[in-house]
C-alpha cells in the first residue's frame, strides 16, 4: 500500500496541516502530564490502526523517557499493572472518546468521574481536545496511507515552529 496523496507537499494540505501542529502545541504546553499525553495519543492511534501516529507517538515517548515495558502494554492497559490510576482514567478517555460509534453514550460517566477525580480543569480540557485531535490526526494519516516508519522525535514540534 502506497502512500496515496502528501499533504505537506500542497499549499492548502501544507497550511492546514501547520495550523493542527500549533493545536498541538496548545496540549504540549499544558499542565497535562506528557507521559499522558504520549500514552492516549497511543492508544487513539493503535484503535484507529494509523501507522504514522503509533511512530510518532511511540518513538516520542521513548525519547522523553517513556519506558519500553510501559510502552508495550499500552494496548493491553487494563490488564497491567505498570500505569497509575490518572493514567488509567486518561486511557479509558481516550478509548471512549475513540470510538464513539460503538457506544451510543459516548463516554461513560464513570469514566468522567474518574477523570475528574485526577485532573484539574486546565488538564481535562487539554485532555479532551487532546482525544479530538489525535483521532482527526488518525483520519488523515490513515485517508491517505500515510506510512509509518520513517518519524524522527521532534519532526512535528519543528514543523510548527517554521515560519
Amino acid at each position: 500500500m502506497e502512500t496515496r496523496f502528501d499533504l505537506m507537499n500542497n499549499e492548502i494540505g501544507a497550511r492546514f496541516g501547520k495550523r493542527f501542529a500549533n493545536l498541538g502545541q496548545v496540549m504540549e504546553r499544558s499542565s497535562l502530564p506528557k507521559p499522558t499525553q504520549e500514552l492516549v495519543s497511543l492508544r487513539a492511534s493503535q484503535i484507529n490502526g494509523c501507522g504514522w501516529c503509533i511512530d510518532m507517538h511511540t518513538k516520542e515517548a521513548a525519547a522523553a523517557g517513556e519506558t519500553a515495558v510501559r510502552l508495550n502494554l499500552v494496548a493491553a492497559w487494563r490488564e497491567s499493572t505498570v500505569f497509575t490510576e490518572a493514567e488509567r482514567a486518561a486511557l479509558a478517555l481516550a478509548e471512549e472518546g475513540t470510538r464513539l460509534a460503538d457506544a451510543h453514550d459516548g463516554v461513560s460517566d464513570e469514566t468522567w468521574a474518574r477523570v475528574r477525580e485526577h485532573y484539574d480543569d486546565d488538564q481535562v480540557a487539554a485532555l479532551v481536545a487532546l482525544v479530538a485531535l489525535i483521532n482527526a490526526a488518525n483520519r488523515l494519516a490513515v485517508i491517505v496511507h500515510q506510512k509509518g516508519g520513517s518519524y524522527q522525535p521532534g519532526m512535528f514540534t519543528a514543523f510548527a515552529e517554521r515560519g
